[in-house]
């Protein structure tokens, strides 16, 4: 029996992903729960699982190709009872190549007209057959069948605008049972297929959607569709050709997945929370110290420790000493949201783009576990493995731009945080000290806050805080 993988929601709310690889080919026998495919949806790289034992008949996606959710992208030939995996035609496009495969597949789907004397399920009163839901391993999975809609009612003819006039009557006919009435039918209103996140894009680029002839399943409208009917509408009159660039003077990078995400979510946070930020230079010249003496310690010996380890330690606590710093504000209730627990986001720079995942629970963490944690997350960040998961739920956010060699800068909130610290390079620079000029250690700390929410005073008590931390880590402990 041949039976289709559809590309699930994997419980973010995505609604589509890219194939990024197969790990398995047709022919390939397989394992319930086996991992099959890597997918790249919105927010991270997903492996999926195929919910049955079989064999490959056809990869239905090349990689580097966009599915929509619901969109078959695997077909397996599972064994019937008595019958080996792969028999018949799914045998036959198990050992195909792909090409070859899919249109065995095609060719299997395409339907075939009852034979005589046979009663289509449902017809006569036989009992409809039971609808049933893709048994999948991730996410929701996807109803089989096509969409139906509730019929639209007509509407009520319009009310006399004055009394009606006497009735007058009808010429006799000849024969009643044979007069003739011309009829003049409604207006038909042909159905649109099209997802919720193409009808947006309709909407965006002002394309009548019953107007573009969709290439999708059964008919729809997908987003190519759309784009096509804005170009013929909106192109503009030819132009005097520009003389082309040099060839490999130019390159066009693709805006998907991670990097669209977070470029939607930075434009969405810029736009939305009126941001403030400030500036503190701070002498961290005990917290090196500090950093130097951890690292010595048992305790720290299987793990990394860097001033960011510190400087995190002193956000968590400076945070539960000015709780509403770690809030956000609901829009819809009109209300703010503040959280009596910390977990704390650490903004990662990966080659498929920023990522923000966070430990989970901070402030309940001893220092060294804090350190294991923190490690664990820029080494699975590094890997391109972040999950969903990993990067909801955030409370307050460190970006460490001193990595790059930059001092500050100005950051934008991650979405539904109050606010974010920068921290940027410590370098040594002349300190004045016990009123005389040293070379000290040095960073600049740069907060950035919803004003919303968090007010000059209350940024400002925050961010002195973390900076006294800095300068004398013991406060840490007088204030934990």
């Amino acid at each position: 029996m041949r039976r289709e993988f559809k590309l699930p929601d994997v419980g973010e709310g995505l609604t589509e992903a890219e194939i990024v690889r197969w790990l398995v080919k047709p022919g390939d026998e397989v394992k319930i729960k086996q991992i099959v495919v890597e997918i790249e949806t919105a927010k991270s790289i997903v492996e999926l699982p195929i919910p049955w034992d079989g064999v490959v008949a056809a990869l239905m996606a090349d990689e580097g190709q966009t599915v929509d959710v619901g969109l078959p992208i695997i077909a397996i030939d599972t064994a019937e009872p008595g019958e080996p995996a792969g028999g018949g035609a799914a045998g036959a496009a198990a050992g195909a190549a792909p090409g070859e495969a899919i249109k065995a597949l095609a060719d299997d789907m395409v339907p075939r007209p009852p034979a005589e004397g046979a009663v289509e399920p449902g017809a006569h009163g036989s009992p409809a057959p039971k609808e049933e839901r893709q048994a999948v391993l991730v996410g929701y999975g996807v109803k089989t069948g096509a969409t139906k809609r509730r019929p639209r009612k007509a509407p009520a003819p319009p009310a006399a605008a004055a009394p009606a006039a006497p009735a007058i009557p009808a010429a006799p006919v000849a024969n009643p049972s044979r007069v003739e009435v011309t009829a003049h039918p409604a207006p038909t209103r042909v159905a649109v297929l099209a997802k919720p996140p193409v009808r947006k894009l309709a909407k965006d680029l002002g394309v009548d959607l019953a107007a573009v002839t969709g290439t999708g399943p059964e008919g729809s409208i997908t987003r190519e569709d759309v784009r096509a009917a804005a170009e013929t509408v909106t192109r503009p009159e030819p132009r005097p050709a520009r003389a082309a660039a040099p060839a490999g003077a130019e390159e066009r990078v693709p805006v998907k997945g991670v990097r669209r995400m977070t470029a939607q979510a930075m434009v969405g946070s810029a736009f939305t929370a009126p941001h403030v930020t400030e500036f503190l230079q701070v002498d961290v010249t005990e917290t090196m110290n500090a950093v130097a003496r951890l690292r010595a310690m048992p305790d720290f010996a299987d793990v990394k420790v860097s001033p960011l380890l510190l400087v995190a330690r002193a956000v968590v606590t400076a945070a539960r000493r000015h709780p509403m710093i770690n809030s956000s504000w609901d829009e819809e209730a009109q209300e703010i949201v503040v959280k009596h627990y910390v977990n704390l986001g650490i903004a990662a720079a990966t080659p498929r783009g920023l990522v923000v995942p966070n430990v989970k629970n901070a402030h309940e963490l001893s220092l060294p576990e804090l350190a294991r944690s923190l490690g664990e997350l820029a080494e699975t960040a590094r890997a391109g493995r972040t999950q969903p998961a990993e990067m909801a739920g955030g409370t307050i956010t460190i970006t460490n731009v001193g990595v790059f060699g930059v001092d500050a800068g100005t950051p934008i909130l991650n979405p539904g945080e109050a606010a974010i610290l920068a921290f940027g390079q410590v370098r040594d620079m002349p300190w004045v000290v016990g009123g005389e000029l040293a070379v000290r250690k040095v960073t600049t700390l740069a907060l950035s806050f919803d004003h919303r929410i968090v007010d000059g005073e209350l940024g400002s008590l925050f961010l002195r805080d973390v900076g006294a931390m800095l300068e004398d880590p013991l406060r840490m402990l007088a204030w934990s």
